[in-house]
């Protein structure tokens, strides 16, 4: 038996990193946390973690987030493949990228022994970031805001009812650009995808606004 023909090739690392987006403050904000160890001790990175043997890349997104935020059942979304050679100096690794979104309300006070810190930064004004995190980064902010110019990808940063004035300012955050009231409001109601809730914000001095919420949990073209 000729053994010539097999080739012993180096296995690369695989990673899953995961930018969480959430809107508080008037802003988008990112989830980044402190690297504890080398490479890039002290320096501000996306979350992420090794691909376990038996878990798809989905499975391991999902772990991530349980293990940084504590929060599950949320927006996510496979984002891209980053392989350069030397982004990482420890050996040829490979990241798949999702991007998800949480409510600024629903999520508890996060924790893990994996890190030195966690904190929320503007996407506009994060830190420097480790590896190639900065382009990564940057890759899912324009995702999210070119999705959001033409779907209803919001309902992932918001709660379950909302006032229409709060549906608006969340595209005014991610967009970064200010809309039109009576247009935006005529194109929203004209989707079929809000359901007034039958009840009213009673808060504030202004006069009570309906409430209202997505028909669907998922992402749909808007017109």
């Amino acid at each position: 038996m000729n053994d010539t023909k097999y080739v012993a090739y180096e296995q690369p690392g695989v990673t899953v990193d995961l930018v969480v987006f959430t809107v508080s403050g008037d802003a988008l904000k990112v989830l980044l946390v402190q690297r504890a160890a080398e490479p890039f001790a002290g320096c501000w990175s996306i979350p992420g973690g090794f691909l376990r043997k038996n878990e798809s890349l989905e499975e391991a997104a999902q772990r991530v987030m349980q293990e940084k935020t504590g929060v599950s059942q949320i927006y996510l979304e496979q984002l891209y493949t980053f392989g350069r050679v030397d982004r990482d100096p420890r050996a040829r690794i490979i990241t798949v990228a999702y991007f998800a979104l949480i409510p600024w309300k629903n999520l508890p006070h996060p924790g893990s022994k994996k890190v030195a810190d966690l904190g929320w930064f503007a996407v506009d004004h994060a830190p420097d970031l480790a590896f190639d995190h900065r382009e990564i980064l940057q890759y899912a902010v324009d995702r999210l805001r070119a999705k959001a110019g033409y779907s209803n990808i919001v309902y992932g940063l918001l709660p379950e009812s909302f006032r229409l004035s709060d549906l608006q300012r969340m595209y005014e955050i991610i967009c970064a650009e200010k809309l039109d009231k009576r247009n935006f409001r005529k194109r929203m109601l004209a989707t079929g995808l809000l359901q007034e809730t039958g009840k009213k914000d009673q808060a504030g001095a202004h006069r009570p606004a309906m409430l209202y919420r997505f028909i669907k949990k998922e992402v749909v073209f808007l017109d």
